[in-house]
């Protein structure tokens, strides 16, 4: 068995084309019907902001692994100078059971996140003639950052403006330098939220609290799934996506109170399948707000860890432990 921290992960680097055709081929695997994925239980207890998820899934093909992660999020932990998250991935071989690679480390939550949300990009940055791309993040932790990495990757020179905002403010030194485009700290997020074509929420919002319609072909990312007053959507004029409709309408999520309160069901919606695997970005109206709330699958989790554990074996990073 091979173990895998966060700093094996780091001196193994993170190839945003690679991880992105990882993803993509996982989706692939799923509209195949080539997974299994139970919906995950959260264990929660005394404070119950606090949570800790089991994420158990099999991807098939030539992927073939199975694993579960198990990952704790305590809101609170940033005051006292803890990180919000903190995860466990378990690998185990997909014929026989054998337990073949633990990761330590919340990084490959992160990386798996900001991939799939890069995946969604390329495929809408396929279906649109984007040139001078104004992209907003509101929230810049640990997602937030990661975010504007998986950003400057996929629209590389297509990039005018990236604007940020924190409620806890932003350090000038956690920005990376970047060539490719103006980066603007913003004073609150109705300025990132006007100035930008595509928006990206990473925050840890218990309440939601955009309440602006959006402008004509926006794209929303909804990375935290808990920012959005429902009279900012139209569910009749918008395109709303989904990884897996199951798990996002629940735990009071945004598409959860769209549901309760509007009327919106799994008919009404499109798939992360129908993304890559059936077009429908491409055959959507230009002028559509296109809505994306990603619950995180437990598929894309266990596919990350598999990418980095082969890359491990290959390069002979980690400890082998008996």
């Amino acid at each position: 068995m091979r173990y895998i921290n966060e700093r094996d992960i780091m001196s193994l680097g993170i190839n945003w084309s690679n991880i992105i055709d990882h993803l993509d081929k996982t989706v692939n695997y799923l509209n195949q019907n080539e997974y299994e994925q139970p919906i995950k239980p959260y264990l929660r207890y005394k404070n119950i902001q606090n949570r800790i998820i089991a994420m158990p899934a099999y991807v098939g093909g030539d992927i073939n692994i199975s694993g579960i992660k198990w990952i704790a999020s305590f809101p609170d932990n940033i005051n006292n100078g803890i990180p919000r998250a903190h995860s466990i991935v378990v690998l185990n071989n997909a014929d026989t059971g054998q337990p073949v690679c633990i990761i330590n480390t919340a990084l490959l939550s992160n990386i798996r996140t900001a991939g799939v949300s890069g995946l969604f990009m390329s495929y809408y940055k396929k279906s649109r003639e984007l040139k001078n791309i104004k992209i907003g993040i509101i929230g810049y932790g640990p997602i937030g950052k990661y975010h504007y990495a998986i950003c400057k990757e996929v629209f590389k020179g297509d990039l005018e403006e990236i604007y940020l905002y924190d409620i806890r403010g932003i350090n000038k030194e956690d920005i990376h330098s970047t060539k490719e485009c103006k980066v603007t700290i913003a004073e609150n997020w109705q300025e990132v939220y006007e100035h930008s074509d595509i928006l990206i929420t990473c925050t840890v919002s218990n309440e939601p609290y955009i309440d602006m319609r959006s402008k004509k072909g926006k794209l929303l990312l909804n990375i935290s799934l808990r920012d959005y007053k429902t009279e900012a959507i139209n569910i009749q004029e918008d395109l709303i996506i989904v990884d897996d409709w199951d798990e996002v309408c629940r735990e009071k999520t945004d598409i959860e109170l769209m549901h309760k309160k509007l009327g919106l069901n799994k008919e009404c919606t499109k798939s992360i399948v129908d993304v890559v695997c059936n077009n429908c970005l491409a055959e959507c109206d230009k002028d559509k707000t296109i809505m994306f709330n990603p619950m995180g699958m437990a598929v894309f989790d266990i596919a990350t860890g598999n990418y980095y554990y082969n890359l491990a074996e290959k390069n002979n990073i980690g400890t082998v432990l008996e």
